[in-house]
């Protein structure tokens, strides 16, 4: 949902950007396109994925997996891109198509799984990635308080917003409120996000200023900070009651003895 709201934004920003404006049919075009765009990726991706890692698995090749699936990666991306989508639409689409059932033959002949292959480029470029986002931000905002003021706002909303989809939790055991904090984190999408508002241009513009951009970061460094901890807590607390409710439970079963009334 987050994706599909992402690209109906930067259809408006680039219709606005050549003298045009989105209508609502327009807003519904751009919606239909992102869920086609997600439903095609995903059926024949299943379809053809299987093919072609099969078709990569004859290349003996060191490295041919990694290499396999990056490309498909890159391409979703470079079609949702062209289509009028953000390349994140098609690097998650991507990552829903590529299952381990589909490169068994890489795995059979002892090559390791796509999220071990990947872990080394993780711990390479994931950081670069943070230290990137962190030069985007403008220290002078700490001193700001009405910058602060939406910092807090902007953590508020998503610590809340979280604790009210915690309550579609309808399964019985489950602790509601561990799940809503949970969900708390606002991590790399967060910030890939904004960072696609801060390079986008209405007019001579930012569509995400510099302020703004700086408020959503300390926004994901706060709900990402805070989350552990008070997880921990939460889960602690859940199996106190579970435990103390299975003691109730033994405790109202246990036949009472007469000579003790």
């Amino acid at each position: 949902m987050g994706l599909v709201v992402l690209a109906v934004v930067v259809g408006i920003i680039r219709a606005a950007n050549v003298g045009g404006s989105l209508n609502p049919f327009g807003v519904l075009f751009i919606i239909l396109k992102a869920l086609l765009f997600f439903v095609g990726a995903l059926v024949i991706g299943v379809k053809f994925s299987p093919k072609l890692f099969h078709i990569a698995s004859f290349l003996r090749v060191k490295g041919m997996l990694l290499t396999t699936a990056l490309a498909v990666c890159f391409l979703l991306a470079y079609i949702a891109d062209k289509i009028g989508l953000a390349p994140i639409v098609g690097a998650f689409a991507a990552g829903l198509v590529m299952e381990p059932v589909h490169y068994k033959e890489f795995t059979s002949r002892g090559e390791g799984h796509l999220e071990e292959l990947l872990a080394p480029i993780g711990i390479f470029l994931i950081p670069i990635f943070f230290v990137r986002m962190g030069l985007n931000v403008n220290l002078a905002v700490f001193g700001r308080v009405t910058i602060l003021g939406f910092a807090f706002a902007l953590t508020l909303a998503a610590i809340v917003g979280k604790q009210v989809c915690a309550f579609g939790v309808r399964e019985k055991g489950l602790d509601k409120i561990s799940v809503g904090v949970g969900m708390i984190p606002r991590g790399e999408v967060g910030l890939i996000v904004a960072d696609i508002g801060r390079r986008m241009m209405l007019g001579n513009e930012r569509v995400i200023n510099e302020n703004t951009f700086s408020a959503a970061v300390i926004m994901v460094m706060i709900t990402t900070m805070i989350t552990p901890p008070v997880l921990k807590w939460t889960l602690a607390r859940g199996e106190r009651r579970k435990t103390l409710h299975q003691e109730a439970l033994i405790f109202s079963e246990k036949p009472i003895d007469p000579k003790s009334s």
